[in-house]
């Protein structure tokens, strides 16, 4: 069976490229129809896949987040204590607080840098991913349209005295 999206849509172009085209016919071609149906429901199958990969790379970036709000909370607690620490004279207190404020603004800039970082690499995950969805939804509507056209060419063919059956496109849209 194939692993992807992108291999099964290679496939069902391949099989009507492939395809033997219809006699006096140059742009029409036959395809096995429960072959190509078969691959269609791969490929609907393997969407939930790609989109269980989005849901992932949500949930990194979730964890993410929270990873640095936590590290972000334990450097403002260290802070914090060792600015108790050092209350005990004024020009101790004094350097206690600036020592705190730096680690603080350094905590925030941290946490600002690794929400930045989490949000700039979900973004481009989903990007990807939006891409190659809509680029295999794009491959899929042209396959079908390259399908019926080349039934409606069969059914044409069927109509002019033909006994094979046919397959009707139209009457399976959705």
């Amino acid at each position: 069976m194939a692993s992807g999206v992108e291999e099964l849509l290679d496939m069902l172009f391949d099989m009507v490229d492939e395809a033997k085209n219809v006699p006096l016919s140059g742009d029409k071609c036959m395809i096995e129809r429960d072959r190509a149906l078969d691959l269609i429901d791969d490929i609907r199958a393997q969407f939930p896949v790609e989109l269980t990969e989005a849901k992932k790379v949500m949930s990194t970036r979730a964890d993410l987040l929270s990873s640095a709000k936590r590290e972000a909370d334990a450097i403002r607690k260290t802070a914090e204590e060792k600015a108790r620490q050092m209350v005990s004279e004024d020009v101790i207190t004094l350097q206690a607080k600036q020592r705190a404020n730096e680690m603080m603004q350094q905590a925030e800039e941290r946490s600002r840098e690794l929400k930045r970082s989490a949000n700039e690499y979900c973004e481009d995950a989903l990007r990807r991913t939006e891409e190659a969805v809509a680029e295999a939804y794009d491959e899929i509507k042209k396959s079908r349209a390259r399908f019926r056209a080349a039934a409606g060419a069969t059914a044409a063919g069927t109509a002019s005295g033909g006994s094979r059956p046919v397959y009707d496109a139209a009457a399976d849209q959705d």
